[in-house]
């Protein structure tokens, strides 16, 4: 393989894995926070729901 191919493949590679990281990254500073964000908001929702029901029990 001359320069120009290894030179072509190494770049590739390196956009690929940069690429890659980028995404990675991204899912977890962005989305997992809010997933988990969310995930809390219903567990406190669903807490609420039940406390307001015993409450009206007796």
């Amino acid at each position: 393989m001359n320069k120009f191919g290894k030179g072509f493949a190494a770049g590739v590679a390196t956009v690929v894995g940069l690429t890659a990281g980028a995404l990675f990254s991204f899912k977890k500073r962005v989305v997992k926070p809010i997933e988990e964000q969310s995930q809390k908001e219903e567990e406190n929702r669903k807490k609420v729901q039940r406390k307001a029901g015993s409450s009206h029990l007796g």
